[in-house]
């Protein structure tokens, strides 16, 4: 079984987080810069000396797949503890099965291709 684990976390978090994967040995993860918002709901903010509201917050998102239910918990343990700050818009946590991968380069699949 293939589990992708999604982590959508603070900015301010990312390295905190890298460490963590890279100190589990987890082999690849992928980084994104990404706008939303849930429960922290904006702030204001003054632009050209008008108040505005900016409810989209700036957020990192990992993306990592890995091969087990062992290696699903770890990585999400790890990122859970990286990313905890105890305030609203520490992030959330997904997980959810793979039906494939492929290598492009190597056409190798499943399993293989996750190296």
């Amino acid at each position: 079984m293939m589990i992708k684990v999604e982590a959508i976390v603070r900015e301010e978090v990312f390295e905190d987080v890298k460490e963590a994967l890279n100190a589990i040995d987890v082999n690849g993860i992928t980084v994104s810069q990404v706008m939303g918002y849930a429960a922290q709901r904006g702030y204001k903010k003054l632009v050209r000396g008008t108040e505005v509201d900016v409810v989209m917050q700036p957020k990192i998102k990992f993306e990592i797949v890995v091969s087990s239910e062992e290696w699903e918990k770890k990585t999400i343990d790890a990122i859970q503890k990286a990313a905890f700050t105890g305030e609203v818009g520490d992030g959330k946590i997904f997980s959810y099965e793979i039906r494939t991968a492929l290598k492009i380069r190597t056409k190798e699949s499943g399993y293989d291709a996750l190296n």
